[in-house]
């Protein structure tokens, strides 16, 4: 449960390219009805033995864990627990996903109501997937996935020393600790630049992942990671299940303008898919920093750390 990293790619076909995104964005995958409470309150993180942000919620009025996943595309529900909640109309348009180690899985879709600590989404368009380790109890144990479909309407407040995290207005004032961190929007999801041993590197924030970095192998070797020093083998989980990644110690990286020192970072496998990302910036580089992310509007605030050196 050290590393888990998710991307949610949907084909759409039959139609021309742009009428086909109009179509996947305000048809198949319309925005969900998002309503606050007046007070927005802090929830903590459902599961004690994960740094990725994990909540309780109720999904159509019935209990369960989400994963709330800045680097998945769309929501997700796990196909064997949807079956819990017994006959449900799906919808027809078939899903193609794709997590980081390339698998792919072909699903349709289903409309829920969530409750999130007093906030509402209704009307929530969700891949029905199989999550394997993700959504069972041997693994983290949320069968539903919260992704970029959810946070573009919400700026989402994570506050990792606490374990907490809330929804607050996008029109709402960061606070007075916080300063603005340089990224832009890549589709749906916020992506920044980082320097890996001076090599630059652009990487997604994913709050699904709970490394410091995470690689793909060509940017790995573009930053010259291969060159002899110790490698050893790690696991992460991914759609559908698990897969074997590459751990090696980066000497300094700089992300945020903050320098990292002696970062293990997770080396996955290629996937030949256009914009698939490079590199993955994941909640072990929010250690100390409250972080606030605007997904709709493409922004992003940090507190700074003092000391950010990673290892002995």
């Amino acid at each position: 449960m050290n590393r888990r990293d998710l991307l949610i790619r949907l084909g759409a076909v039959g139609a021309t390219v742009g009428a086909a995104w109009w179509f996947r964005d305000n048809v198949l995958w319309r925005r969900p009805d998002v309503t606050l409470p007046p007070e927005p309150q802090w929830l903590a993180f459902a599961e004690a033995q994960a740094n990725v942000p994990t909540v309780d919620v109720r999904l159509n009025g019935r209990p369960v864990r989400a994963l709330i996943d800045s680097g998945a595309q769309y929501s997700v529900i796990d196909r064997d627990w949807l079956k819990t909640l017994g006959a449900v109309k799906t919808f027809d348009m078939p899903i193609l996903a794709y997590g980081v180690g390339g698998q792919a899985q072909i699903g349709k879709g289903v409309t829920l109501d969530v409750d999130v600590g007093g906030t509402r989404i209704g009307k929530l368009r969700t891949a029905i997937l199989d999550l394997g380790l993700l959504a069972s109890k041997d693994g983290l144990g949320t069968p539903l996935i919260l992704g970029q479909d959810v946070l573009g309407e919400i700026i989402l407040d994570l506050d990792p020393d606490h374990r907490r995290v809330r929804f607050l207005p996008r029109e709402a004032a960061p606070p007075t600790e916080v300063w603005t961190v340089d990224v832009h929007r890549a589709g749906k999801a916020l992506r920044t630049e980082v320097t890996v041993e001076g090599a630059k590197v652009q990487a997604v924030i994913d709050t699904g992942s709970s490394s410091l970095l995470a690689l793909s192998r060509s940017a790995a070797a573009s930053a010259g990671l291969f060159d002899g020093r110790e490698r050893r083998g790690g696991s992460s989980l991914v759609l559908g299940g698990a897969m074997a990644s590459t751990l090696v110690e980066v000497r300094s990286l700089t992300f945020a303008d903050q320098t990292y020192e002696k970062a293990e970072t997770a080396v996955f496998g290629d996937v030949a898919l256009p914009g698939f990302p490079e590199a993955l910036i994941g909640m072990e580089a929010f250690v100390g920093r409250r972080v606030l992310l605007d997904l709709g509007g493409g922004r992003m605030w940090a507190s700074r750390e003092l000391d950010l050196t990673v290892g002995p």
